[in-house]
């Protein structure tokens, strides 16, 4: 790449000596941000659906749209929160933590606010209602989530470090997760029926529990590179956004990361009804939810040597192609129960955990790639459009969910549903996510550039460009 095109901005890292070294304190801050994201980011993705169809009785194709409608939204507030904290300038407590801490108060109300049912409202109220304050919440979570995922750039200025940072990132997610698809199906179901008062408690407690990691983070976490030089910079729009469109392992990772949401957001919601009405047994959800977050902790450790002898890429597609295979294998064992089913599916949670570990150090990659583009630093930027990408995965998983159950003949008045309804939320459970996953992995596989070898060969380039630029 030719000098020209690598420019140096006027403001460069400048790592603070003041502060306690990076460590234990640091990795356990970061894991308590998304701890307190996913307590309701997974209970949002996961239940909100069936408390739109079963207690707010909103069709399930109208819950669909407005999924969709919203999630464009939420993608839109992305980017334009993160060109907006990237314009900030870095103050006592740093760039990013303050966010956190004035906003996470208002995106906890929000998320409690969503599971509030007021009796005897009308059917439109209750859409009216459910739209506000969904869109609502969604808009805060930007706010939060941006600067959070962001800040793991400027905790740490050491590779190395950073990829901890991504592993504690996910084990709080997991945590979250834990107690979400465990605890939750047990509190929100009386004899298999969704019950309002247990989802508003069950709320207001999981509030309670995302404030305090919230806090957490921002106690704990410690933001020590700043930019030296004005603060509040000017951004050249023209230049990033022609740097974005060069970025060929950015337009490929989050063409991935698109698809992967759509399937994992479309495998929870569906997941659901395939066990409420096709199993029969709701409260099976619990397990399941239990198998998968063991799925991933007994593939944290095995994530740093495949990847140091693989390298990312190929271990996320190799973890994606078992999901795939295993998923193809269910849909043709319709007979098996809730037990059995989560037995062998528990094979493709654990492959598809290797892409939910290694993508945030895809992320750390194209973001080098950015600056070696550019000549510019824009963490909050690329993550953003990042963040972008699954927020309009999580659309289409939104909408492609609320319509696909409603096309299998899904009606939730009936205490049993037809023959061929459930026949299709089987389909959906399990050939679906088959087919979604296999695209996946063919994108990573032929059309993601960045291997073992040439990710290796960026470090180094983009290191001598800076040596150069010095």
């Amino acid at each position: 790449m030719s000098q020209t095109v690598f420019r140096a901005s006027k403001e460069t890292h400048v790592e603070r000596s003041t502060v306690h070294p990076f460590g234990w304190r640091d990795k356990l801050g970061y894991l308590f941000g998304d701890f307190g994201n996913d307590f309701f980011f997974i209970l949002v993705s996961s239940f909100l659906m069936v408390y739109y169809t079963d207690i707010f009785h909103i069709s399930a194709a109208t819950v669909g749209l407005m999924f969709l409608i919203a999630r464009l939204w939420d993608a839109v507030a992305d980017v334009l929160w993160g060109r907006f904290i990237d314009t900030r300038s870095s103050g006592t407590n740093g760039k990013f933590k303050p966010w956190i801490f004035r906003m996470s108060f208002p995106l906890v109300l929000s998320g409690v606010l969503m599971f509030v049912k007021i009796p005897g409202m009308s059917n439109g109220f209750y859409l009216a209602y459910a739209f506000i304050t969904y869109l609502v919440w969604g808009t805060l979570y930007s706010t939060v989530n941006i600067p959070y995922g962001s800040m793991a750039s400027v905790i740490t200025s050491d590779p190395v470090e950073r990829t901890t940072l991504s592993t504690f990132r996910t084990m709080g997610a997991m945590l979250a997760g834990l107690i979400i698809n465990v605890v939750g199906p047990l509190m929100f179901f009386v004899d298999n029926k969704a019950d309002a008062g247990r989802f508003l408690w069950a709320a207001i407690i999981f509030g309670l529990l995302a404030i305090s990691c919230y806090m957490a983070c921002y106690k704990l976490s410690t933001e020590r590179i700043t930019l030296s030089g004005s603060s509040g910079t000017k951004m050249n729009a023209g230049k990033t956004i022609k740097g974005l469109l060069a970025n060929k392992p950015l337009i490929w990772i989050l063409v991935a990361s698109l698809t992967f949401m759509v399937c994992f957001m479309l495998i929870g919601a569906v997941n659901v009804y395939l066990f409420k009405d096709y199993f029969g047994n709701a409260k099976a959800l619990s397990l399941a939810g239990f198998i998968q977050t063991i799925t991933v902790f007994i593939a944290i450790p095995m994530v740093k040597p495949l990847v140091a002898k693989f390298g990312k890429k190929e271990t996320a597609a190799a973890g994606i192609l078992l999901a795939v295979v295993v998923y193809a294998l269910l849909y043709f064992l319709p007979q098996l129960n809730a037990i059995q089913f989560i037995a062998v599916s528990s094979v493709a949670m654990f492959g598809y955990a290797f892409f939910n570990l290694v993508v945030w150090a895809f992320v750390t990659d194209v973001i080098d790639y950015h600056e070696y583009v550019t000549g510019m630093r824009e963490d909050g930027t690329v993550y953003s459009i990042y963040s972008f990408a699954r927020k309009v995965g999580q659309a289409l998983a939104g909408g492609l969910g609320g319509f696909a159950i409603a096309s299998v003949g899904y009606d939730a008045t009936l205490k049993v549903q037809s023959s061929e309804a459930l026949a299709g939320i089987h389909t959906l459970g399990t050939l679906v996510p088959a087919v979604v996953l296999l695209v996946i992995f063919l994108i990573l596989v032929f059309l993601y550039p960045l291997n073992k070898q040439r990710t290796i060969q960026l470090a180094n380039d983009l290191k001598e460009k800076r040596k150069e630029l010095q």
